[in-house]
């Protein structure tokens, strides 16, 4: 009688989660940051981890040793918002420079008693009384040595976004973001418009229509499309596209909604920060003037 067949028993499922494998790995533990991030290389090089993933734990390793201060814009290049400049300024600014927070200061600019959000602003325009300074929230101050570790727990633990960075003498040094700070982690942090400023700000798209950037100078549009796009208010003066439709129409502009201009017929395609960052456009020779749909 010939011997009994004997199948082969499956592998059994490897239930280990990933931070064990990593654990197992790296079994005894590397005694500094520069050894821990060989031992991540070698375990990509062993198919315990991928590409990504080890990357990413090398950045918030490298981060765990960096500062506010390394990554903070700095004081010179910071958007600040005057308490006491006139509303119709303030508007300005937040629509041109398309920030969702601004620091806000009183008197000089070291003294910033604040955090404007443009939502908060912008509701306001539809108040017949303008009270800025109730809109003003409690402003997050940090010093240039505090470890982008803490920084991120306190944006976690107290719910702000932005920190103003404070120098060794209490003066303001900069500003750093929570976004500043994940990118640490993840990169920067782009989307799907997103083109490099050295492409172009109108492309034409399949259908006849352009797809049209909000920081567009009204020159390079009006230049583009052979017209003439004017202010109802002459002695206000705009930049961009998006500045301009965002003023004649007294609101910051909405993902689909539609308005005319100079035979134009402009429709949000995507908004970010509280301004638009693309128009669709398509010529409409049954309207030279703005209307809103």
């Amino acid at each position: 009688m010939s011997d009994p067949h004997y199948s082969r028993l499956p592998e059994r499922e490897d239930k280990r989660s990933f931070l064990q494998k990593v654990a197992e790995f790296i079994h005894p533990a590397p005694e500094s940051a520069d050894e821990l991030i060989e031992t991540l290389a070698e375990a990509e090089d062993n198919q315990v981890i991928g590409t990504e993933s080890r990357v990413m734990l090398e950045r918030v390793i490298r981060m765990a040793y960096m500062s506010a201060g390394e990554i903070m814009v700095a004081a010179p290049r910071i958007d600040l918002v005057n308490i006491d400049a006139p509303v119709e300024e303030i508007l300005h600014q937040v629509i041109s420079t398309a920030h969702s927070r601004f620091p806000v200061y009183q008197g000089e600019r070291e003294n910033i008693i604040g955090i404007l959000m443009a939502k908060d602003f912008l509701k306001l325009q539809r108040s017949p009384t303008h009270n800025i300074r109730a809109l003003v929230r409690p402003a997050l101050f940090v010093p240039e040595s505090k470890g982008l570790n803490e920084l991120l727990r306190d944006f976690r633990a107290n719910r702000n976004h932005l920190a103003i960075v404070i120098d060794e003498f209490g003066r303001v040094a900069g500003l750093v973001t929570i976004e500043d700070v994940l990118e640490e982690i993840v990169g920067e942090i782009e989307d799907e418009f997103d083109i490099p400023e050295d492409e172009g700000d109108i492309f034409a798209l399949g259908d006849n229509s352009y797809r049209v950037a909000g920081d567009a100078s009204i020159d390079h549009v009006s230049e583009e499309f052979g017209i003439t796009l004017q202010l109802s208010d002459a002695e206000e003066h705009f930049d961009t596209i998006g500045g301009l439709i965002a003023h004649e129409i007294g609101h910051m502009p909405k993902r689909g909604e539609q308005f005319h201009l100079g035979g134009l017929e402009f429709t949000v395609l995507h908004t970010k920060g509280g301004a638009v960052r693309w128009f669709k456009v398509v010529r409409d020779s049954s309207s030279d003037s703005l209307v809103k749909n």
